[in-house]
């Protein structure tokens, strides 16, 4: 980890079971677990052992002794060396009484596994050689790849957590079904909210992941959550479970190009919805490999945003797409945003920014790029001129290349950090 070279104290934030204590295990020399009894214990008693221990020094699940926040903060300010503290944890901490950390420690995300490190592929194309291309639309772009659209469904259902990966379709599901059972009987208890109906929440829950790729208003997604039900949940009970549930790293909320406003009038500001993986749409939605191969027996909860946001299998590719942007995005210290018109007549799926430039990604899921796919990039490179880097069309076709209007096709295989 390159940021272990200069920052003395560096937090791994991330969903559960995303892999952020078995990546940092291989780099620490001293391990405290504090969801074991024996090391929360000899923490919550002698702090200072954190200061005496060979470093790096990581310390899993800070969260349950939020005092270890400010013990390391303080260390940072005392000279702490580069490398000397690692700290992970699956909730957000809500604790107000602590310090925030700014400038001594570091908060790094760890997204699931994008498609470029799940080893499907070998990218040809680079988010990092587009960004840093002296020219605008200079970079070449080729590759070849044999994934194609059902690789890619395969892909929405395997997950980009590690631990998921390897098990077969119906033990995944179980392995799901322990997960969410987790989350409402344990994780929401140590963030103080009270969950008196788990079931209200799992049906909002559902109806969030039906919204999947979309801008839907939050009343939009509780009336679908709880149709036909009298009585729904407050206002105030279903935003205590978004934040929870955003503490917790399953929802993502992306936010919009607010610096399109220097371009364009009449932008939508309210976030799109997604989840931090993909695969956990799938199982909320009860789908599997059969029915998205298939096209038969669609939920009728995902049918509810279909005729106005798009069909839900297109808005899963998109998740998946999102995903991997986040990490590729992450990698080069670059963010993602989307834009779109309040007439909803234009929209851009994604634009990756890094200073002052961007790169615009329409994602289609569809071997083929028409020419028709891309007059909305077209629209935004004539209103934005040279601040577009690039811009592409991301398919699940089998070859890369540059258009002759400019706009690089890329297979979502082949695109990577």
């Amino acid at each position: 980890m390159g940021l272990m070279k200069e920052f003395p104290a560096i937090a791994i934030d991330g969903l559960k079971g995303v892999g952020k204590t078995v990546s940092t295990k291989k780099i620490a020399s001293t391990v405290f677990e504090l969801d074991k009894p024996k090391d929360f214990d000899q923490i919550s008693n002698i702090p200072d052992i954190l200061a005496t221990e060979p470093p790096p020094v990581l310390i899993d699940e800070w969260q349950r002794a939020p005092m270890v926040w400010d013990f390391v903060r303080r260390r940072v300010d005392d000279g702490a060396k580069p490398g000397s503290y690692l700290l992970t944890g699956s909730i957000s901490s809500t604790n107000t009484n602590i310090h925030s950390g700014a400038a001594r420690i570091i908060r790094k995300k760890m997204y699931p596994l994008s498609l470029a490190e799940r080893g499907i592929e070998n990218p040809t194309v680079s988010i990092a050689e587009l960004f840093s291309a002296p020219k605008p639309f200079s970079v070449e772009i080729a590759g070849k790849t044999d994934i194609c659209g059902i690789d890619y469904l395969n892909e929405l259902t395997s997950s980009g957590l590690p631990g998921f990966r390897n098990y077969s379709s119906e033990n995944r599901k179980i392995a799901f079904e322990s997960f969410f059972a987790n989350i409402l009987t344990h994780d929401f208890r140590q963030q103080g909210v009270a969950l008196r109906q788990p079931g209200t929440l799992l049906r909002w829950l559902r109806a969030y992941a039906a919204a999947i790729s979309t801008d839907a208003g939050y009343t939009e997604i509780l009336d679908a959550g709880t149709a036909g039900e009298g009585s729904k949940p407050a206002a105030k009970t279903t935003i205590a479970y978004r934040e929870a549930l955003e503490n917790l790293w399953i929802l993502e909320e992306l936010m919009p190009w607010v610096e399109g406003e220097n371009f364009f009038s009449g932008l939508k500001l309210s976030p799109k919805h997604y989840l931090s993986d993909p695969s956990l749409a799938v199982y909320l939605l009860d789908l599997d490999e059969r029915v998205l191969t298939s096209g038969n027996g669609w939920p009728p909860l995902a049918e509810k945003f279909d005729a106005k946001y798009g069909s839900i299998i297109g808005r899963l590719f998109e998740s998946l797409i999102h995903l991997c942007l986040n990490v590729y995005a992450s990698v080069n210290n670059a963010k993602i945003f989307f834009l779109k018109t309040h007439k909803g007549d234009r929209e851009i799926d994604f634009i990756v920014q890094k200073g002052s430039k961007i790169i615009a990604c329409e994602v289609k899921f569809s071997p083929i790029a028409e020419i028709s796919d891309g007059k909305h990039l077209k629209w935004l490179i004539e209103k934005v001129g040279g601040t577009c880097q690039d811009a592409m069309i991301i398919t699940t076709g089998g070859a890369a290349y540059r258009r002759k209007d400019g706009i690089a096709v890329i297979p979502a295989a082949l695109l990577g950090a």
